[in-house]
């Protein structure tokens, strides 16, 4: 139940800063990037209409997540406890911050549905829904590590506060540079506007990074500390991941900034409208999942506290160290024998088993990706394009195999029931929406190869990889080994990473013209064959 609940609350967490900085970013949008009060005619209603709609839909949904987030952690409790924990709840940081939260977005929600959405022009009611964010921004700084520190607390809570504001003003702009390209596609804004929009973003995204890395900085510093801590616990990896995902974002901002810098050269629109939106989405693919990613940052505890709990980088090295793939699997006797003495809350026995039908799990499962990345670089050739384009087939016989592979001692193999496993055990739940995951990526995906008029199928293989990507980053192994469980989660966060840009260069593929989608093609199909490398590789840790 526990592990459910950690996991849910780092889906809710990254749906919650999702949805916060599309009201934040909006609102700083509207009041640093359009100012509609200083000329009335270069934006039209259609455009303040489409930016303040998705302001009210960012405070509004940021409501129902903050709710959810209270509620969540009540029923915990309640599972917990076995009694409902009020009144005692109520007196909590946690309660008070988050319905203060949820109710400084319902005050924002209301003014903006009813103030500024019928005065789009007027600039008193856009400072006035400005001035209106500042409860909403102030709430959460209570909802941060900061907040439970004993000493620097007031300046760790300000500084983390910051950058969140800064990462919504990015992510909030890219959200609105979508909407704008939506309405260009409508004709409902003319193709002038686009370069414009697009120059004036890019000042705001160059302070905006900027920001994130000064206030960034210091924060990594006073959580994590040694090398060590960066590289050996839960922490410090999932900053790690981030960074490497910040970089992927701001490669693709580049593009974005060089091809206005040769527009305002050349008046050439092409780069710019065949391209640049198609970077675009796939840069909100990127910091979708840095958000998420900064959600299960948060659930897990700064490096500095677990000092004597941290992994060498000796021993993370060791994770992806090559060997050959365990080809063999113990019998499932041996497994479930094993099963009372791993899952113990006192004394618990490692189990020999256990750690070696995991092995064979993963091993095997990249045995299964390396082989389909292999067919489907041959599927770029002419000569075996016909045959072998079918490889997400792979995915759909992986997912058969994971069914039955995956947690042996719940059904169909083991003792405990379907539908008791899946909602009483945290990791199993994620086992199976993987499962359910990989088969549907092969289904839709060959469903879109072999359609005549396939629409936006093809669409749903890079939307499903990047969903995957997240839930590998938000991938929890509860259990009283911190150690054994990071070294387990190391792995996992690499290939989300790599699930991430195999989305990516999947979408590019599907979006740009030669030469560029087939350079994305194939860095979309290397992606995959670096997981099954990691998968290969992969040795579950004997605690």
């Amino acid at each position: 139940m526990e592990g459910i609940a950690d996991y849910l609350d780092s889906l809710i967490g990254g749906i919650d800063l999702t949805f916060y900085s599309i009201a934040i970013g909006g609102l700083l949008w509207g009041w640093l990037i359009l100012k509609p009060w200083e000329d009335e005619t270069r934006f039209n209603n259609a455009l303040l209409e489409k930016t303040v709609a998705l302001i009210q839909f960012g405070s509004k949904a940021l409501i129902f997540t903050q709710l959810s987030k209270i509620g969540l952690k009540i029923w915990l409790m309640s599972v917990t406890l076995g009694k409902s924990p009020f009144p005692a709840f109520f007196h909590t940081v946690q309660f008070n911050a988050g319905i203060a939260r949820a109710a400084s977005a319902a005050v924002l929600f209301y003014y903006v549905k009813t103030a500024l959405s019928k005065h789009l022009r007027s600039e008193q009611r856009w400072l006035t829904a400005n001035a209106i964010l500042l409860p909403l921004v102030v709430s959460a700084a209570w909802l941060v590590h900061g907040a439970s520190r004993l000493e620097d607390r007031g300046l760790l809570m300000s500084i983390t506060v910051i950058h969140q504001i800064a990462a919504a003003a990015w992510v909030g702009g890219i959200f609105q540079l979508l909407a704008i390209w939506r309405l260009k596609k409508r004709n409902l804004v003319g193709v002038e506007l686009w370069p414009v929009v697009l120059k004036r973003f890019s000042v705001l995204g160059v302070g905006a990074v900027v920001v994130l890395l000064l206030t960034g900085t210091p924060l990594a510093w006073y959580y994590i500390r040694t090398f060590q801590g960066f590289i050996g616990a839960g922490y410090g990896n999932l900053l790690m991941v981030k960074i490497m995902m910040m970089g992927l974002a701001l490669g693709f901002a580049w593009l974005n900034r060089q091809a206005v810098v040769e527009f305002f050269e050349s008046r050439s629109l092409y780069t710019l409208t065949a391209k640049v939106p198609y970077y675009i989405e796939a840069e909100t693919l990127v910091l979708l999942t840095i958000l998420f990613t900064a959600a299960s940052l948060a659930s897990q505890p700064p490096s500095m506290d677990i000092p004597s709990l941290t992994a060498t980088w000796q021993e993370v090295l060791g994770m992806f160290e090559p060997r050959l793939p365990r080809y063999t699997s113990p019998s499932h006797e041996a497994l479930l024998a094993g099963e009372p003495g791993r899952v113990a809350i006192v004394g618990q026995v490692p189990s020999e088993a256990a750690t070696a039908w995991s092995d064979y799990n993963h091993n095997i499962s990249g045995i299964f990706l390396t082989t389909m990345s292999f067919f489907a670089m041959l599927s770029y050739s002419a000569r075996f394009h016909r045959w072998a384009r079918f490889w997400p087939v792979g995915f759909m016989l992986l997912g058969v195999f994971l069914f039955f592979r995956s947690d042996a001692e719940t059904w169909p193999l083991g003792p405990i029931g379907f539908w008791d496993s899946t909602f009483n055990n945290g990791e199993v739940l994620q086992h199976r929406i993987a499962t359910f995951l990989v088969f549907g990526l092969g289904w839709m995906e060959i469903k879109a190869r072999i359609a005549k008029e396939p629409g936006m199928l093809p669409f749903v293989f890079p939307l499903l990889a990047a969903f995957g990507g997240m839930m590998l980053l938000a991938h929890s192994h509860v259990g009283f080994e911190p150690k054994t469980a990071f070294l387990i989660q190391v792995g996992h966060t690499l290939m989300g990473v790599f699930s991430l840009i195999l989305a990516c260069g999947r979408w590019l593929e599907l979006k740009l013209d030669a030469p560029g989608k087939n350079i994305a093609g194939f860095i979309s199909v290397f992606a995959l064959f670096q997981i099954g490398i990691v998968l290969m590789f992969y040795r579950e840790p004997l605690y």
